[in-house]
């Protein structure tokens, strides 16, 4: 009996979400659990997995199309059941097509026998019969792509579903799998390279099929049949190029290919990056992976001479500078170097390059256009406010200089001042759950809630998120330790789950990890508090001696600032609040929960 798939529930107050990309094709075997499609929120980006194992005869919802959450997305058919005819038909129709080399892409709002699921029959460069693989679309009001890397080479064994290709596009960097199992017979789309939705990227054969004699056309042009030069990426002999020796000398791309035996060592020429330029770091087109991975590494891209087609900057031309510069700047200087004067490397090392995003303007991705207009509306519905005060953290610094090394240890994490804040935090909110509540307005209600929810917000690389540490009033110190570690590290890896970013009751946001001293953050509805983190730093400090009196001693010092709904929280809520947060810092009684 066929199965329906149905879009779950991907979090708290989530209705719908976005079908990001299929992982498996109609007429396509899939098992159960297996993942079957990805799909993203306002909260999470996630896979699907698979309900039943069968065939999959029929997508409902295309890609970039949203559904409510209990929609139907697909339909799996059981053994035994009409799957066999939903695949065959559309490799029949693709075979007997005279120009494959311009297919349409496909439609998953189209009838089984019109989408052509199955892998489109097309004609190699050297007259072998394959499976094309093409771009699919990749994002809404996408209508193209970049190849930033190929993963299989002409000649290799690919299996079905395997990764084969990088694209990147304006909203996002993805693997595209192979959809079918056998040998790669030609690559049409080189690396940095363009292609149109749709586009033929390359060819599959058999398995054990020679390979075409050499890739002719050069662009994924939507023309019928491109004839122009080969992509020089995917073969074997340009290999060297993209690697550190290319670097090691301003001499023609050409000496690049010869062994490293002739290239004097690197230059302790300039620190940024020691490369020529030729201009295609302004001119040419560069992939927002490129971009972000530049600015990362701190590589300027007007100065790399790019080596992939017609002068484009690569990812591994980014890479290979940056670890030439880094190597630049450890090794020592040569003798002939010796009586350099030192100032003057030094500032030209310290010289800071303009960010390369500068001048550019790139399409909002979904979780930043989400933030966005949380953001705002968080102002537009709450009367914002924020307190800021001054702790004295010394006997918490004390504490953690002597037993980071046995709490690491025993409990696999860092010790960092985040946990402490952290189990202040939730006691104080036990003490003035005002600051732990919610309002309903229309309704003219308050909740104070039972439990301490605790958010905390993490700089993840593709936004702001913040997941949820369930009954953070019920752990000790080691337990918010490890807690915080472990949503931190799968919140970056986008491994966190969509029910553990939603039902938070109070956020922490540690802006003093960057070192900012404080800021006054936004409030993250429907909660009514949040507060920042400033960072911990020394700085003298009068302070009461019994011995002494007023004395002036170096302390470490933390700015803590609340901003709180005042619609429901006074400032003297929020007074009291940090009152009970300070004393208890500053008190330092954490030995018990660090075993001194």
């Amino acid at each position: 009996m066929p199965v329906s798939v149905t879009m779950p529930r991907l979090g708290e107050s989530v209705t719908e979400g976005t079908v990001t990309r299929w992982l498996k094709q109609e007429g396509e075997r899939v098992e159960a659990d297996e993942p079957l499609l990805e799909v993203s929120t306002d909260k999470v980006d996630t896979e699907i997995p698979s309900p039943a194992a069968g065939v999959l005869t029929r997508i409902v919802v295309g890609e970039d199309e949203t559904a409510e959450v209990g929609s139907e997305l697909a339909v799996i058919a059981g053994e035994g059941e009409d799957a066999g005819s939903a695949a065959p038909a559309p490799a029949q129709q693709a075979a007997a097509e005279p120009e494959p080399a311009a297919p349409v892409t496909p439609s998953t709002e189209k009838p089984v026998e019109e989408e052509a699921p199955a892998p489109t029959s097309t004609t190699g460069a050297g007259g072998a019969e394959g499976t094309s693989v093409k771009l699919p679309a990749l994002g809404e009001s996408v209508t193209e792509g970049t190849v930033t890397r190929w993963l299989k080479q002409v000649g290799d064994e690919v299996e079905a579903d395997e990764p084969l290709v990088e694209v990147s596009t304006d909203k996002v960097d993805t693997e595209i799998p192979s959809p079918a199992a056998g040998t790669l017979l030609e690559i049409r789309v080189g690396e940095d390279e363009t292609a149109d939705v749709g586009a033929v990227l390359a060819v599959i054969g058999a398995p054990g099929s020679a390979p075409a004699a050499a890739p002719e056309p050069e662009k994924p042009a939507p023309a019928p049949a491109p004839a122009q030069a080969p992509a020089p990426k995917v073969e074997t002999a340009p290999a060297p190029e993209v690697s550190g020796e290319s670097y090691a000398t301003p001499a023609p791309a050409a000496e690049t290919k010869q062994p490293a035996p002739a290239a004097p060592p690197a230059p302790a020429a300039p620190a940024p990056v020691a490369v020529e330029s030729n201009g295609a770091g302004d001119a040419g087109y560069v992939t927002p992976l490129v971009r972000k991975l530049a600015a990362e590494k701190g590589v300027d891209l007007s100065t790399l001479t790019g080596t992939g087609v017609g002068g484009r900057i690569r990812k591994q031309d980014v890479i290979d500078a940056a670890e030439k510069a880094a190597a630049a700047k450890a090794a020592p200087a040569p003798a002939a170097q010796a009586e350099r004067a030192a100032a003057p490397v030094e500032k030209a090392a310290a010289k800071a390059e303009p960010s390369p995003l500068r001048g550019r303007t790139e399409k909002l991705t979904r979780i930043r256009a989400t933030i966005a207009r949380r953001m705002v509306e968080s102002l537009q519905v709450s009367a914002q406010l924020t307190t800021v005060v001054e702790v004295d953290v010394t006997k918490i610094a004390n504490l953690r200089n002597k037993a980071k090394a046995a709490f690491q240890a025993k409990h696999g994490v860092k010790l960092t001042f985040l946990p402490f804040f952290a189990l202040a935090t939730v006691e104080a909110l036990q003490q003035h759950p005002v600051v732990n509540s919610s309002i309903d307005v229309e309704a003219g209600t308050v909740t104070y809630h039972g439990a301490e929810h605790l958010g905390v917000a993490v700089d993840a690389p593709k936004g702001l998120v913040v997941p949820v540490i369930k009954d953070a009033g019920d752990l000790n110190l080691g337990g918010l330790a490890k807690r915080i570690a472990d949503v931190a590290e799968r919140t970056r890896n986008n491994k966190i789950g969509p029910d553990e970013l939603g039902g938070g009751t109070f956020t922490l946001t540690n802006t003093g990890s960057r070192g900012a001293l404080f800021d006054t953050p936004i409030i993250n509805q429907p909660q009514v508090g949040i507060l920042g983190l400033g960072a911990v730093v020394k700085r003298p400090v009068i302070v009461n001696d019994p011995d002494l009196g007023e004395i002036i001693a170096p302390r470490s010092m933390v700015y803590l600032a609340l901003s709180y709904d005042h619609r429901i929280v006074d400032g003297a809520d929020a007074a009291r609040f940090l009152g009970t947060l300070k004393e208890r810092l500053e008190g330092g009684h954490f030995e018990a929960d660090l075993g001194l």
